[in-house]
């Protein structure tokens, strides 16, 4: 009988699954793990530094860099920390804004998560679906930023600009003709609004399309089911956030506990799982893009009846609009103070923390009265999740490291700040 033995393998960085950064020890008995240890620093950005040396309004920008598939939520926390040591009140049609891409950026990283998660797992059809719908709203981000990522779009006090009445449409090419043309343009013809409601009555469609393709597909059930099964009190104690911890039947969303921006003002349910293994976090995360949709479409009802501003109207907080600064010569001082100095925040500490699509993500900023962090700390849900890797699969077989993974939906660049 041969002999059998215990050997280490290394799990990434180049696996799918592991996104390129992710190197994963394994022990194995076989296929089964006995040991999984995460290493993580194949993508250091050193974020937490970099804003030590860069004006309050110009760290901005780097919290899109941190997970790149839900940069507006990022934003926001950031954005909420650096308000409460100002003591200011954003104006209320921007909070509307502001909950209303929170909602867009979360459908954004579950369809990515969904998509990737099935294809790691062999299924590919579903990416090709999930991906159909991010394009619409990738383009509701270019509407509004000129970007596709990265957007920079929250600012200090509220958002940068209101949302444009007319959607861009694509123009006349050698590989469209004027059939295809109208097609594609037949939803562009209105504002920003019109073309994401029209967005949000088709979705529950194509969110049947999902649960279709995967949610009674035997394969698919055969791969999830009771795979990294954690129980509520053991993901209370692991510091579970977000659907992770909702997945294994604990009815705790910052929306509703804690709410900010508009959410007070708005009606959506949080879903739970029962059973707390993969496939009820699939299940969490399915019914959230449902919700999420019904959010954006009383955000869109209540921004159109309610015009207002979407920055604070303290020009030492926020630039002055810029059609006032080549007459004002108060604008232009203003105007050149904020570019040149930026803003002084007061001495102090600070904590804000948002429902992040992959859990709870905070900022903690202490300023010391400078126009630039003293300190900033950034807490991700995904590193907690990552932690709890060896627990969650040992005892599973190698191939379901993979759903775990998967199942975690973390991206590395908030994990390795």
């Amino acid at each position: 009988m041969p002999e059998a033995r215990n050997f280490t393998l290394n799990f990434g960085p180049q696996h799918p699954a592991a996104h390129g950064v992710l190197r994963l020890i394994l022990e194995l008995e076989g296929e089964v793990v006995k040991l999984a240890d995460p290493h993580i620093g194949l993508l250091h950005r050193g974020t937490e530094k970099l804003v030590e040396t860069r004006a309050w309004a110009q760290a901005l920008p780097y919290m899109d860099r941190l997970d790149y598939v839900a940069m507006m939520c990022n934003e926001h926390a950031y954005c909420l920390a650096v308000e409460k040591l100002l003591g200011i009140e954003v104006p209320l049609r921007a909070k509307y804004i502001r909950t209303m891409f929170d909602e867009v950026t979360r459908l954004l990283s579950h369809l990515l998560s969904l998509g990737t998660h099935a294809l790691d797992l062999g299924a590919m059809g579903i990416m090709l679906y999930t991906f159909r719908e991010r394009e619409d709203l990738m383009d509701v981000y270019e509407a509004v930023t000129g970007a596709r990522m990265h957007p920079a779009y929250y600012r200090i006090g509220g958002v940068y600009r209101d949302l444009p009445d007319q959607m861009s449409q694509y123009q006349k090419s050698p590989w469209k003709n004027a059939a295809t043309l109208k097609k594609v343009n037949k939803n562009r013809q209105g504002s920003l609004l019109d073309y994401l409601e029209d967005f949000t009555e088709r979705f529950p469609k194509c969110h049947a399309d999902y649960h279709t393709l995967l949610t009674d597909n035997r394969i698919w059930k055969q791969r999830l089911v009771n795979i990294g099964v954690v129980s509520p009190e053991r993901a209370l104690q692991l510091g579970f956030t977000g659907a992770m911890l909702r997945g294994s039947g604990i009815e705790w969303d910052l929306r509703k506990k804690q709410p900010y921006a508009a959410y007070d003002r708005v009606d959506f349910d949080v879903p739970v799982g029962v059973n707390g293994d993969s496939y009820d976090r699939y299940l969490v995360r399915m019914e959230e893009m449902l919700q999420a949709n019904r959010i954006i479409r009383q955000c869109i009802d209540w921004l159109r009846k309610n015009p207002g501003p979407v920055i604070s109207d303290d020009y030492k907080l926020a630039p002055p609009p810029h059609e006032t600064i080549h007459s004002n010569m108060e604008a232009l001082i203003h105007h050149f103070k904020f570019f040149s100095e930026g803003i002084f925040v007061p001495e102090g500490e600070a904590y804000a923390v948002v429902e992040h699509p992959k859990g709870e993500f905070g900022i903690y900023a202490i300023s010391d009265g400078a126009n630039k962090p003293y300190r900033l700390k950034i807490r991700p849900p995904g590193f907690t999740h990552l932690a709890a890797m060896d627990e969650m699969a040992r005892g599973h077989m190698l191939a379901d490291v993979v759903t775990i993974i998967g199942s975690q939906d973390y991206v590395f660049g908030d994990i390795d700040r």
